[in-house]
């Protein structure tokens, strides 16, 4: 009785931390179940206590998430267009991102793994944690419908959506200004990065450097979005500075 308890006690901690109180959760529990669990407690479980794994809800999680992350952007951003909102939605809901997210709320410490996944690691793994991540998206939807979905993908992806939607061009914007820095200084740029705020809610600000001097700086709730936006910065003030070096050039001289 004990072990139940704490265990519905922990999915009750997560459900504070996802941002949704469910009301079948049995969802969340196959959300959580990684299939070598599922392997491993179905070659012992009578017939009538088969474990199903989290792929199926994934593959729905992702549209899920997909729609919501889009929706997010286009509502709160009505100037960017397609190929921006293409790029924001890219960036929210690459592995590396959705992996990020899942650590913030602590998922892969309630996720069930079987014996040799849980050794090597997996609990910590981006792959699994972005598929789990999408799992419970996806049993979020089915528990609560599309309103839940949205409020917990803007509880937990939020901040990063307005992240790539303030620099939708920024993952292209740090090769742009490796190519600007590495023609003009011969070198390659490097990244100053520090970070705050408390685990679960993570910020960062980045400094782009090159040749000795700042070029820009950029926020963001991860390390590489603050790079990325520190990159946009400094693209820009490269542009302005080779503007005004231009006019100097070009100003006639007297005397």
């Amino acid at each position: 009785m004990e072990t139940v308890a704490a265990e519905r006690a922990e999915l009750r901690c997560l459900e504070e931390r996802v941002g949704h109180r469910f009301a079948d959760p049995a969802l969340l529990i196959e959300a959580l179940s990684h299939r070598s669990w599922c392997n491993e407690h179905n070659s012992s479980a009578a017939n009538d206590d088969v474990a199903v794994s989290n792929e199926r809800l994934e593959f729905l999680g992702d549209a899920v998430l997909g729609l919501c992350v889009s929706e997010h952007a286009t509502v709160h951003w009505p100037h960017l267009g397609p190929g921006d909102l293409s790029a924001v939605r890219s960036a929210v809901v690459s592995a590396g991102a959705l992996a990020a997210a899942a650590r913030e709320c602590d998922l892969g410490s309630a996720l069930l793994l079987g014996r040799g996944e849980a050794a090597t690691g997996g609990a910590d793994r981006d792959s699994i944690l972005a598929d789990a991540l999408e799992a419970v998206l996806a049993a979020v939807y089915l528990d609560g419908g599309i309103d839940a979905s949205r409020d917990v993908v803007g509880h937990l992806l939020g901040p990063r959506i307005a992240a790539a939607a303030a620099a939708p061009g920024a993952r292209e914007a740090k090769n742009r200004f490796q190519e600007l820095v590495a023609r003009r200084f011969g070198a390659e740029p490097t990244y100053v990065v520090v970070g705050s705020g408390p685990a679960h809610r993570r910020s960062f600000v980045a400094e782009a450097r090159a040749g000795d001097e700042i070029w820009g700086r950029g926020e963001g709730p991860t390390k590489r979005a603050a790079e990325r936006q520190a990159a946009a910065a400094a693209c820009v003030r490269f542009a302005k500075d080779c503007n005004d070096r231009s006019t100097v050039a070009k100003e006639p001289t007297h005397g």
